[in-house]
């Protein structure tokens, strides 16, 4: 089974929780706060595995969660942070954050790695708390929250050059014959279910990556037969080499294959209708071959190189050729156009960090930031007066007057309701 897109959710590890504690030990009075801070929960890191070549490992997982911090105790011992989870995927690995639409990364060379949640911070023990003017404070944190997110998780494969073609017009054999790759050959449609890669490697001693692609059919950018699935890995390739049934053995016009495909390329996206191609003229071997190349020369006036992978004829000109062309063509970014979780951000008026909206006698408070605050707080006399001054230095306390709250009424933070007092 190939799989090349998964929707999965992951939950970082919280933080764990930081320890409230005083020393007590005989003879050593007044031994003051001696509570460790929480260790940090685990980060969710996706890294490349150069023996993967398909999400299958992620097909059947609907949730990959990390594990919080070990809390902190005391005598100053702060907890163990928690070991980050390491899910191995294939290169070629594009991870999009289904929220916000955002590519979080794009593993594209060998050891690539990115962290798609991050674990929660541990929280701080009543140590870290010490001052001056506070030598004993009697409260502390608990763990930050870690991310949770959902993730669309894409596999396009990584080539220098994509054979694509209608079905059954010599894509694999090709690829047999110039790499240790043994894609599976059969004299029926759809042979090629999944993407074969292999290394070539030209007489002069360059080398590059080349894939078979799935046979494409008409209407396949709209998912028609394999489908649009298997245009995402063309994508990657820098060139496109364009394998045409000279023979006609199929009962198909080699010029109305080109159009075809041509038009599917197109129709899928613009990009990859301006790929540098090659068109390969296979078969030659064949009775009508060299009449149908003729006819089809009047429609196309590009270089046209001559093959028959079966009888490893003209293969050699064709590696030197495409070797030639990617030396010519520089790298690129196939997301240039799109939104990277790595921007600038402009501030010219700082939004507030909250808003409130009011349900009856209820003002319900939301804000992430908020809401991560209300989670690492301990609700110790200490730990709400500390939790109502961070609010009100935030300016709740004023945009709740201004919305004309009166004492006695609800305030609303994620499911738990508060009174509110002056």
């Amino acid at each position: 089974m190939f799989v090349d897109e998964v929707v999965i959710k992951v939950i970082a590890g919280n933080g764990g929780d930081g320890c409230t504690s005083f020393r007590r030990e005989k003879y050593i009075p007044n031994g003051g706060p001696n509570g460790g801070n929480g260790g940090k929960g685990a980060s969710i890191i996706f890294k490349v595995d150069m023996g993967l070549r398909t999400l299958l490992d992620l097909r059947f997982q609907k949730e990959i969660k990390g594990k919080k911090g070990a809390n902190g105790e005391g005598s100053n011992r702060n907890g163990k942070n928690a070991e980050d989870v390491i899910v191995k995927v294939p290169l070629g690995t594009t991870v999009i954050d289904t929220d916000t639409n955002l590519i979080i990364g794009d593993l594209t060379r060998e050891n690539d790695e990115v962290v798609v949640a991050q674990g929660g911070r541990g929280g701080r023990g009543n140590t870290t708390f010490k001052t001056h003017s506070n030598t004993a404070p009697n409260f502390s944190e608990n763990g930050e929250p870690g991310e949770e997110k959902t993730l669309k998780v894409e596999l396009k494969s990584l080539a220098d050059v994509g054979f694509v073609g209608l079905p059954s017009v010599g894509k694999s054999t090709l690829l047999s014959k110039i790499s240790a790759a043994k894609p599976k050959i059969g004299a029926y449609h759809f042979t090629t279910l999944n993407p074969n890669l292999g290394v070539v490697k030209t007489i002069d001693g360059r080398s590059f990556i080349a894939a078979d692609l799935p046979g494409l059919i008409e209407g396949a950018s709209e998912g028609a037969g394999l489908g649009d699935k298997f245009l995402r890995h063309i994508e990657r390739t820098k060139i496109i080499c364009h394998i045409i049934d000279m023979s006609g053995v199929e009962g198909r016009d080699p010029y109305d294959d080109y159009l075809t495909i041509r038009k599917e390329l197109e129709n899928y996206s613009e990009k990859l209708s301006n790929k540098e191609e090659i068109i390969v003229a296979n078969k030659m071997d064949m009775p009508d071959a060299k009449d149908n190349l003729k006819e089809f020369k009047k429609h196309v006036k590009s270089e046209i190189i001559e093959i028959s992978a079966i009888n490893n004829t003209g293969i050699n000109e064709l590696l030197i050729k495409l070797a030639d062309k990617l030396d010519e063509i520089p790298e690129t970014n196939i997301y240039e156009d799109d939104n990277f979780e790595s921007y600038v951000l402009f501030k010219f008026n700082e939004e507030k960090p909250f808003t409130i909206e009011k349900d009856g006698d209820i003002y319900i408070i939301h804000s992430d930031k908020i809401e991560k605050l209300f989670k690492m707080t301990k609700f110790t006399d200490e730990g709400i007066r500390r939790f109502s001054n961070k609010l009100r230095r935030m300016g709740v306390d004023d945009e709740l007057v201004k919305m004309g709250i009166e004492e006695g009424d609800t305030v609303k933070i994620l499911d738990y309701e508060f009174e509110y007092t002056e």
